[in-house]
């Protein structure tokens, strides 16, 4: 339980502040620019610091450095939701970042202390897997609830019981990892900050304006550099922010990169899927996340028999199954029409999305972290986080830029029909996603290995299972 509100919290975050940005925009004199930076701030500073939070966790102590990150977040989102001014606002947005690169990364590795692999552990992974992908759809509903009925200070707020929750129940269940003394990379860790904050700043940008600017080419050119500059470092290092050797075994490999796909496919699904129900179909914000609360029912159920699937067929053969799903989902959603309905092609997609879903990440996540040493426990789970914040923003913005195009020479040849331009951008957004998943469904197949299915045999609850 402690570990599953924690990273249904960080998830929740990254989508319950959209819906509750025009009532922002009116309520502190946001700028139309200035507004985007109440979600990229906080992008940035997680993204950017994601991997010193594991290395932290590593050297200091996981369960401290999580918690640590939690008063942090739950701090910043308290004086956040008492923001009288932008500026306030986005400085509350960027600690709250901060904390969750702390708390996020530590909290996957302390799985590994906490359960013994086996049927224990993958039920864990299902479970925190299946809690971040659900709280990504659920975050519409309750910021379209708070915002709708109370205020927008609410969609802070929110994250203060939550973290109260968490930090009491943390000190009596989950237990410490042991510490690895060591030193801090702090070449590594500052090529690694202005990687993510290059590439993210880069990515964003050209979703709002497109690739064809400098303000977009120049950060991610830079990005590139910093990379280049990083992985030099990290390969001479005595103890690295990212040991390199994360990325020796081909299944860890295979299952950071294919997850870039799957989380970009996601992201755009959530995006765009909620863009037409408002748009296209006039729901409410409120009616919108109800509307996507079948898919992260699906998330959730599927999570919990990928963990038993796992001990049987191995987690290549649920990759792959959940990534056809998805890519099955993704196919319908493509065949969007004018006269689309939610029952008629919205309901079926989502809920094949969500039974994908729930198979191929925690399938993913049990690859990329059940055999990791507990000296790199927290630097794996920190990569885990970056590349799900790279497939976030990069299915954002190449998509974005897909949706933009197709929908200006939709308008140019049917200015009177908003409805018909609508449709066409978001068609065109969900043929282009499916490449998403091809490239991770290729790696699955090509990189990752058939392991031999572990022992079937349910082990006793134990306490920590209960708590997970």
């Amino acid at each position: 339980m402690v570990i599953v509100l924690s990273q249904f919290m960080v998830g929740l975050d990254a989508t319950v502040v959209n819906i509750a940005l025009p009532e922002i925009r009116s309520d502190l004199d946001f700028s139309r620019t200035g507004l985007a930076w109440v979600s990229s701030s906080y992008t940035l500073a997680f993204g950017g610091l994601l991997l010193l939070g594991g290395r932290i966790g590593d050297i200091l102590g996981r369960r401290r450095v999580f918690i640590a990150g939690l008063v942090l977040f739950g701090f910043a989102s308290l004086l956040g939701g008492f923001a009288d001014s932008d500026t306030m606002l986005l400085l509350w947005r960027v600690v709250q970042g901060i904390g969750a690169a702390m708390a996020a990364p530590n909290s996957l590795a302390l799985i590994g202390s906490n359960f013994k692999p086996g049927p224990e552990m993958n039920k864990a992974y299902g479970a925190v897997a299946g809690s971040y992908a659900a709280s990504l759809a659920v975050g519409l509903l309750v910021g379209g609830v708070l915002t709708g009925q109370v205020s927008w200070r609410w969609v802070m707020f929110i994250n203060v019981p939550f973290a109260l929750l968490v930090l009491v129940l943390a000190p009596l269940y989950v237990k410490e990892a042991d510490r690895h003394p060591g030193k801090f990379d702090l070449a590594g860790t500052i090529l690694s900050g202005a990687f993510m904050i290059a590439l993210v700043y880069g990515l964003l940008h050209a979703a709002e304006h497109g690739w064809s600017n400098a303000e977009t080419l120049v950060p991610i050119g830079a990005s590139v550099v910093f990379l280049v500059a990083f992985l030099l470092v990290e390969a001479k290092a005595e103890q690295p922010v990212m040991p390199l050797q994360l990325f020796t075994s081909r299944n860890r490999a295979g299952g950071y990169f294919s997850l870039i796909g799957l989380v970009a496919t996601m992201a755009a699904m959530n995006f765009f899927v909620s863009q037409y129900l408002q748009d296209g179909l006039d729901f409410s914000p409120v009616v919108t996340g109800f509307a996507f609360l079948p898919m992260a029912a699906c998330i959730l159920l599927a999570g919990a028999q990928a963990a038993k699937l796992l001990g049987k067929v191995g987690a290549k053969p649920v990759i792959l199954g959940g990534s056809a799903l998805i890519c099955a989902g993704m196919v319908w959603l493509s065949l969007l029409s004018d006269d689309t309905t939610y029952v008629s092609g919205v309901l079926g997609p989502i809920l094949l999305f969500g039974l994908g879903a729930g198979l191929a990440m925690t399938a993913v996540s049990a690859t990329v972290l059940s055999d990791v040493s507990g000296k790199h426990a927290g630097s794996a789970s920190s990569v885990l986080e970056v590349m799900q914040w790279i497939g976030f923003t990069l299915g954002i913005s190449i998509l974005s830029t897909v949706f933009g195009t197709v929908s200006r020479d939709a308008a140019a040849d049917n200015p009177d029909d908003p409805k018909h331009v609508l449709v066409e951008g978001l068609g065109a957004a969900f043929t282009a996603s499916i490449a998403f998943v091809i490239i991770s469904v290729v790696i699955a197949m090509v990189v990752i290995k058939k392991a031999p299915p572990a022992p079937a045999a349910e082990e006793p609850a134990s306490e920590a299972e209960a708590t997970v």
